[in-house]
């Protein structure tokens, strides 16, 4: 067996370990779900936006290229031996006990290589665990089925989906679900946390570039568990004081009849659930929807609400949310009530709801 002859099974060797390298990269292409219409891109730990994701990208390309490493070296042997010693006479097949040295080194070598991915994964969790400088900006987290409610205690915050923080500043999360549990992940800024029943877990990060990272439920938590995704705003602390001051304030009053009809729907028909600050809704249940126009999307990820979209997708989430969005406790207000034999509310009703709420920035 010649040299030249082995080089092209080294060579298919080497491609398949390449692919099955770059494979992840090109699954988290950067390219928006296809089955969700919010806009932010599909989240990669191999574009880290904080340092302790930094951390884990960099183990992820040494545990990678140890593995790849070897791969290639026992495939390369494997099909050395099945080359060079292939199709040979029973006659003169050699019959011996074995290599003590070669199966000590077999034995040694992984142990070895074990030690040393130990020791880079010790010292990421180490890094990553450490205690951040400055004063944190405490969130709490909760998962419901299936959005997220992100509080600002210090700020007497209350919004959903879109988690805004300051870059450069430490965040401190205590999170917690209040059902089944989920998997709270924004792959680019931190690693996998879980959200757990009456056992709040706590994560600490620092997003050091300003920009829209895309996160996801990463526990199987019900039919919409791939539908539970959510965005980390980093904007700059300037610009987080400016939100937060907004979110602060109540809602505005509404000045046109269809919004001033559309409030008076609202609180009769959705205050049970949803709060809004400054009226007489102050239900837990759903997301609160003080400045909900001031979001991007709703319905945990499912409908854009950004420009044109506002008005139509509102309207649609209101009438026919279990359409949209199968098992959620949002019901359909489309529904026939037997009472009445009429819709829950008529259309007209859904388009001053939507005309009130447009009204909530």
């Amino acid at each position: 067996m010649t040299i030249r002859r082995l080089l092209p099974a080294l060579a298919l060797v080497v491609g398949l370990a390449l692919v099955v390298a770059v494979l992840p990269a090109l699954a988290q292409d950067g390219q928006p779900c296809p089955t969700c219409p919010v806009t932010f891109e599909t989240p990669s730990i191999l574009d880290p936006g904080s340092k302790g994701a930094l951390e884990i990208s960099q183990l992820f390309y040494v545990v990678t290229g140890i593995a790849i490493v070897v791969f290639v070296g026992v495939e390369g042997l494997l099909l050395y031996s099945i080359l060079r010693f292939r199709n040979r006479p029973a006659s003169e097949a050699q019959q011996f006990h074995g290599n003590t040295k070669l199966e000590l080194v077999w034995t040694i070598v992984p142990a070895i290589i074990l030690v040393v991915l130990l020791g880079f994964t010790l010292r990421t969790m180490a890094s990553v665990r450490a205690p951040m400088e400055g004063e944190p900006l405490k969130v709490k987290v909760i998962g419901h089925q299936w959005w997220w409610e992100f509080q600002y205690p210090d700020w007497g915050i209350k919004t959903a989906n879109q988690m805004y923080v300051p870059v450069g500043r430490p965040i401190q999360v205590e999170l917690i679900s209040d059902n089944v549990q989920h998997g709270f992940w924004a792959p680019q800024l931190f690693g996998k946390m879980d959200a757990l029943p009456g056992h709040p877990n706590k994560l600490s990060f620092l997003v050091s570039e300003p920009g829209q990272y895309g996160a996801q439920c990463t526990q199987m938590c019900g039919e919409q568990h791939a539908m539970m995704r959510f965005s980390i705003e980093a904007v700059s602390a300037s610009e987080f004081s400016s939100w937060a001051l907004a979110q602060t304030a109540e809602a505005p009053a509404p000045t046109t009849e269809a919004a001033i009809r559309g409030q008076a729907t609202f609180v009769r028909n959705c205050a049970a659930c949803h709060a809004v600050k400054g009226t007489d809704a102050q239900g837990g249940v759903g997301p609160n929807l003080t400045h909900v126009a001031s979001r991007d999307y709703i319905a945990g990820g499912i409908l854009s609400i950004e420009g044109s979209l506002l008005t139509d997708n509102l309207g649609l989430w209101i009438y026919h949310a279990k359409e949209v969005k199968s098992g959620t406790s949002m019901p359909n207000f489309s529904d026939i009530n037997p009472t009445t034999n009429k819709p829950t509310l008529s259309a007209q009703e859904v388009d001053d709801v939507v005309a009130y709420l447009i009204t909530l920035k």
